[in-house]
């Protein structure tokens, strides 16, 4: 797996419990896997269709770099799989992970288009 960008936990994004909120944590994934996608498929319409359950594992804190892992599974006609790990870059513990998220290329009408295709082209 290779970690492709980085975000610093900051005090906004706590919850009452003074670690991170899993709703920005999910945000940021969702933001990073998207671009991950959009270079996998070449394309810049896409949207994701599943995302599968969320494991979190340790909680991070203000002042914790976290690192975003993504790796392709599988690619499709006009969709691809990845999978993601969220870790802490000074001590590598794993805070989240993701097996399955499927993002699929769409036309302009949300239709699936192959991979490469522009959205106005198809």
């Amino acid at each position: 797996m290779k970690y492709y960008s980085r975000q610093l936990v900051l005090p906004v994004n706590l919850n009452s419990c003074q670690t991170l909120c899993c709703g920005q944590l999910l945000s940021w994934i969702n933001e990073q896997a998207t671009i991950f996608a959009s270079c996998q498929m070449k394309s810049q319409c896409h949207v994701a269709k599943v995302i599968s359950e969320i494991n979190f594992m340790t909680p991070a804190v203000v002042g914790d770099i976290l690192e975003f892992g993504f790796d392709s599974v599988s690619l499709g006609q006009s969709s691809v799989t990845i999978r993601c790990k969220v870790r802490n870059k000074i001590n590598q513990a794993p805070i989240a992970s993701i097996d399955k998220m499927v993002f699929v290329n769409i036309n302009e009408r949300g239709l699936p288009i192959p991979h490469g295709m522009r959205a106005n082209a198809a």
